[in-house]
């Protein structure tokens, strides 16, 4: 395999475009330290996701020595058809299911850590994994006070109370924002760059709200007749997005804590 174009870095690693010695264009990303871990937990998340045959994914050509190859995806906009399709697809791969709350693999979202031990509920598993530890992560490297991090922690104590009926574990993608769901020019969607996981369908489905997947209406309207949402799904939606915004605070800073507050307030107005 050799590089034929830099694609730039993302967090701990750097993109490229490669081309293997019998032609096929792959994806490289490469990593050194404790980036060949995270490149691990994604090739284990996108074989896992792959399992169902419900959504696709890169194909996962070698992931060792701190460098993931996968399947070149070219990509085209989104269109109605595809939406459509991928709404149906999500609720298929959701329902594929997992063994447990967590994963069996290390777990990261983008280079930070993320506990992948199992929990007997989902909302222990969501406040415990998800949500409490890039809260307090923040407030440790001084984004947070002290007196955001209680309102969350508020908002966490009320988790069980509003999460809605109890659901089994759904095999979910667990960093579903717009940027990990690529169109490909046969028209599907692709997954990539998962953080994948035993957790809450309503998960992947506030993801792709928080930063406006394309289609999104048709997204969701072809899901709800594949796999209708328990009621009062759309105000869950700021509960589902508390852990993806803690983590972007602790990634980005001050630019998400006002969204990470809100998001808060609106848990604890349910």
């Amino acid at each position: 395999m050799r590089i034929i174009r830099d694609l730039g870095d993302g967090h701990a690693w750097t993109l490229h475009e490669g081309l293997l010695d019998d032609g096929r264009r792959v994806f490289v990303k490469k990593g050194a330290g404790d980036a060949a871990g995270v490149l691990e937990s994604e090739a284990a998340g996108l074989r896992w996701l792959a399992e169902p045959r419900a959504v696709a994914v890169p194909e996962v050509l070698a992931a060792e020595g701190g460098t993931l190859l996968l399947e070149w995806i070219d990509t085209a906009p989104a269109t109605a058809v595809a939406a459509e399709r991928f709404g149906r697809d999500l609720a298929a791969l959701h329902a594929a299911g997992a063994g447990a709350f967590g994963a069996p693999w290390p777990g990261y979202i983008a280079e930070l850590p993320m506990d992948n031990d199992p929990a007997p509920d989902w909302p222990s598993f969501y406040v415990s994994r998800r949500v409490l530890p890039f809260v307090r992560l923040a407030r440790d490297r001084g984004v947070l006070p002290a007196r955001d991090v209680s309102l969350v922690e508020e908002a966490c104590d009320r988790v069980a109370e509003v999460a809605g009926p109890p659901e089994p574990p759904s095999r979910i993608h667990g960093d579903l924002w717009s940027g990990n769901l690529l169109w490909s020019r046969g028209g599907g969607a692709v997954l990539v760059d998962p953080a994948a996981h035993g957790g809450h369908r309503e998960t992947d489905l506030a993801m792709l709200a928080l930063f406006g997947a394309p289609r999104l209406d048709t997204i969701l309207g072809a899901y709800r007749e594949a796999a209708p949402l328990a009621a009062g799904w759309r105000e869950r939606v700021p509960l589902h997005q508390l852990h993806p915004l803690a983590v972007h605070v602790c990634l980005f800073g001050e630019a998400y804590r006002g969204s990470l507050l809100t998001a808060a307030g609106d848990v604890l107005a349910m």
